[in-house]
């Protein structure tokens, strides 16, 4: 799950998916709250599933784990 992340944040961001370091906060990937809830869109119609936009999935890890649990 956190590769596909990485690969829908990179598509987004249009940058190379190495150089997303999934460990650290969305805003320090230059992402502000409008960006991650396009995202959560995004990821949604690529999954299937329904991502919960809080606080404590404020990286692709977090967001990773969270969207495991829904499998």
């Amino acid at each position: 799950m956190t590769q596909k992340l990485v690969e829908i944040v990179a598509e987004y961001r249009e940058i190379d998916p190495a150089e997303i370091k999934t460990d650290v906060p969305f805003t320090e990937l230059g992402l502000d709250s409008l960006d991650v809830a396009e995202l959560a869109m995004k990821i949604e119609d690529e999954l299937g599933l329904f991502v919960e936009l809080s606080p404590k999935l404020n990286s692709i890890e977090k967001m990773a784990a969270y969207l495991e649990t829904l499998h």
